[in-house]
């Protein structure tokens, strides 16, 4: 869903729902194994931001983070001043190269018929042989946002486009998504 408004409400409400108030545990794992710590990386639909912190412990020097939500991203410019890129604006909008995104949310966040424009944008994103990683949902949800889908369907999209190197149940989920999530990486070919 790529309305302003709506997720300004989320977050004046309070902590949204889906808010697990720290680095989900399997990207903290994909990050502990990154060894290039000058990687250019996005991460879009960022909500609070906990990856983008754990990057900043790790010495990542190259992040940006953007979200349609200016609520949000205000919170985010206080908590992290100037040691990463903020951009408030819609995703599909965005330009640049980058050598890493990390999905965590954001896709599930999109209405369903917007996942193909998703796969489309990444790719333009991306520069030859950087990598999308992150986590999808493996199941479905009744009324979305957020929004399910299936580990088959995930490959056709990501097929696409991209080699996928990894698409397998994530095994150190949160105990509320155990089982319920996918971890995937997939490559721009070069």
């Amino acid at each position: 869903m790529s309305n302003a408004f709506y997720w300004d409400q989320q977050y004046l409400k309070g902590e949204p729902p889906w808010d697990m108030h720290q680095v989900s545990p399997p990207l903290q794992t994909y990050f502990d194994h990154l060894q290039d710590n000058t990687l250019n990386v996005l991460i879009p639909g960022c909500g609070n931001g906990y990856e983008a912190g754990y990057l900043l412990d790790r010495g990542f020097t190259s992040i940006t983070l953007i979200d349609i939500s200016e609520v949000l991203m205000e919170r985010l410019k206080d908590r992290f001043g100037r040691r990463l890129t903020l951009i408030i604006g819609d995703f599909f909008d965005l330009s640049g190269e980058y050598d890493l995104i990390v999905e965590q949310t954001f896709f599930c966040a999109l209405t369903p018929s917007l996942r193909q424009n998703y796969i489309e944008k990444m790719y333009s994103l991306l520069r030859p042989g950087g990598k999308l990683a992150g986590l999808l949902f493996d199941r479905d949800f009744p009324d979305g946002p957020p929004f399910g889908g299936s580990r088959e369907e995930y490959q056709r999209l990501l097929e696409k486009r991209f080699k996928v190197l990894t698409l397998a149940p994530c095994l150190n989920s949160i105990k509320p998504r155990m089982g319920t999530e996918l971890f995937f990486i997939a490559e721009k070919p070069i």
